[in-house]
Order: C-alpha cells, then sequence, then structure tokens
C-alpha cells in the first residue's frame, strides 16, 4: 500500500508539473503568434548549393580512406587547383560582364504537404524568388513533392504555383520519393517531367469526402437541432440535423463536379494519359506507375540532383519565416519539457527495476 501511495503521489506531482508547463508553453507560443500576425511578411530566403554540399560529402569519404601521406598529397593537389579555378573565374568575370549569368542552373525547391497543404506561403514565396532570376532558355526548376494530398481549394492554390513557373516556359520537373497522391499528384501533374522512385505511392485521382451524422444519437435523448439557410443549397448534408435524399443527391453532384474538374486539369498537363483509366481513384507504386504513364522516369530525387550538379549549377531554394523571441522560448520551453520528463520517467523505471 506504500508504494501504491508514494507512486500515486509522483504520478500527481509529474502532471501538476506538466500542466503548469503546457499552460507557459502555450501562452508563449501564443504571444509568438500575435507577433507573427503583425510581421507576416518577415522572413529570410535560404539558399544552399548542392553542388557543393555533394561534392563535400564526396571528399569527405575519400579523405578517411587515405593514409596520411596520400591525404597530404591530395590536400596540397586541391588547394591548387582551387586556387587555379579562383584564378580563371576572375580572369573571365573581367573579360564579361555575363559569365555568372551564362551559367545553367537547377533551382530546387521542396514542398511537404499537410492536408491544408500548409506549405503553400513558402512555395508562393521560393517561386516567386525563382521566376525573378530564371532563365527560360537554360535554367529548370526541380520540385521534391511528398504529400498524400487533403484540401481541393488549398492544393489547387499549390498547383497554381507551380503552373506560374509552366508559364513562364521554365522546365518544371517534379520529383516523388515516398508520396504524391490525390492534391499531391495534382501538383506534381504540372512538371513537364514527373520522376518517381520504385516504391513511391502515386495517383489517387478521385475525390471523397465523409463526415459523422449524430442525429438519431440527439433524437434519441430528445434533443432539436435546427439549421437555418437561406438558399436551397446552402447546406445539403449536417453532421447533427436529419439529412435527406435531396441533399445527399446534391452533395454527389458536387463531389462528381469536383472529379470533373480534377480530371480535366490533369488530362490537360498529361496530355497522354489516358485519364479514364487511371481517374478511379486508385493509386499505383513507382514502377506500375510509370507502365500506366502516371510518371515518365524511375529514380530517387538524390539520383535526379547529383546528376544535375554534373550539367550545372544546383541551387536549393527556401523561404522562412523568422521566429520572433516568444516563439523561441516557447519551442525551448516544450523540449525542455520533453526531456525533463522524460528524465523523470526514466529514472523512475531505473528505481522500480531495482
Amino acid at each position: 500500500m506504500e508504494f501504491i501511495s508514494n507512486y500515486g503521489l509522483f504520478l500527481a506531482k509529474v502532471a501538476t508539473f506538466v500542466v503548469a508547463a503546457i499552460i507557459l508553453a502555450t501562452l508563449v507560443l501564443t504571444a509568438g503568434q500575435r507577433g507573427r500576425d503583425d510581421h507576416e511578411d518577415e522572413g529570410e530566403l535560404k539558399i544552399r548549393k548542392l553542388n557543393d554540399q555533394y561534392r563535400k560529402l564526396k571528399e569527405s569519404i575519400q579523405a578517411k580512406l587515405m593514409s596520411d601521406d596520400e591525404y597530404k598529397a591530395w590536400a596540397k593537389r586541391k588547394k591548387k587547383e582551387e586556387k587555379a579555378e579562383k584564378k580563371a573565374a576572375k580572369s573571365a568575370k573581367a573579360n564579361t560582364d555575363d559569365t555568372e549569368d551564362s551559367k545553367k542552373r537547377i533551382y530546387v525547391i521542396d514542398f511537404d504537404g499537410d492536408i491544408k497543404a500548409s506549405d503553400t506561403d513558402t512555395l508562393r514565396r521560393a517561386v516567386t524568388a525563382v521566376l525573378s532570376v530564371a532563365n527560360p532558355e537554360k535554367d529548370e526548376v526541380v520540385i521534391r513533392l511528398e504529400s498524400g494530398g487533403g484540401l481541393v481549394h488549398a492544393y489547387g492554390l499549390a498547383s497554381a504555383q507551380l503552373d506560374r513557373i509552366r508559364s513562364k516556359g521554365v522546365p518544371l520537373t517534379a520529383c516523388v520519393d515516398k508520396v504524391a497522391a490525390s492534391g499531391g499528384y495534382m501538383m506534381a501533374c504540372v512538371a513537364d517531367k514527373i520522376v518517381a522512385s520504385p516504391f513511391a505511392v502515386l495517383g489517387s485521382i478521385g475525390v471523397v469526402a465523409q463526415l459523422p451524422n449524430f442525429h438519431r444519437l440527439l433524437k434519441k435523448n430528445d434533443v432539436d437541432f435546427e439549421v437555418l439557410t437561406a438558399g436551397e443549397y446552402k447546406r445539403t448534408l449536417t453532421v447533427f440535423g436529419e439529412n435527406t435524399e435531396k441533399g445527399r443527391k446534391k452533395f454527389l453532384e458536387d463531389l462528381e463536379d469536383t472529379h470533373v474538374l480534377f480530371k480535366d486539369y490533369v488530362s490537360q498537363r498529361r496530355p497522354g494519359l489516358d485519364i479514364q483509366a487511371v481517374a478511379t481513384g486508385d493509386i499505383w507504386f513507382g514502377q506500375r506507375a510509370l507502365e500506366v504513364n502516371l510518371i515518365d522516369e524511375i529514380k530517387t530525387s538524390d539520383e535526379y540532383l547529383i546528376e544535375a550538379c554534373e550539367r550545372g549549377e544546383v541551387v536549393s531554394v527556401s523561404f522562412q519565416h523568422k521566429r520572433t523571441l516568444a516563439e523561441k522560448i516557447g519551442i525551448a520551453t516544450s523540449t525542455a519539457l520533453e526531456r525533463s520528463v522524460w528524465k523523470v520517467l526514466s529514472a523512475f523505471r531505473n528505481q522500480k527495476i531495482q
């Protein structure tokens, strides 16, 4: 009984600490969000040269495999090569002001989609930045895309951002390593070329809507729920009201119309696709997707970008919001809370085992 009493007291203390910390973190994050609303446009563009990143990886493993003498000779040779390259670049720049612009560039933008396509804002800013400098005659944009889809209007806007690239005549390639389904495929189909890994999930060209209905439960407990509307189809199906066959019919008509729009959108951007065969809501894995023309090539994004480094300068472009001081404190508090709780629980478990 004493152990149970001590255990209960321990849990109460932990629960009190956790609740207090959560409240504190919530208040801080809320203050941070208010600060962000006042400075919505504050942020910065992050640029990373992937050629340098891949080269450093290669050089790092090469250095580990060399003996001391080999490494010294290699480092000396590399230093000479870098010096010669800088001298050549300086000389070329003195002869012409267009040297930098003559480089072929591959701009890489990442999109990690949730149900609301929340990454659309950063995508919009990155696309705007890239289009301000991209040369349609020689440059390329690569979108590394991961999304299982979500809200129609949200993914419609995200796809429209990629349409901006296509309308400017800049070649666009979509790389899918894991999934581009439903709204995710709506985005991918905009690209001139879709590259996917062997087991990436693609397709799901369909529309789904589901909602629970508690009308019978409310009726059983003598609870009335009224829906007042102006307009015959302002509300078709509801969660708490009694749904009618007329409402269901209208709801299904809306779903079918959305599906037609989805199919038309994909068909216009991939005219060689047999849309009736693939617009069933089904999904295909990479190799099968290639067979039905949902994609153009089997390859991971890493393979594609490493090969792109041989064709030109590969640059990753992303827009990141600046975190306010309150947000930084909130994140730090949440992290510290998680670590503290884990340490306390681990210590208690170890004590119990002993």
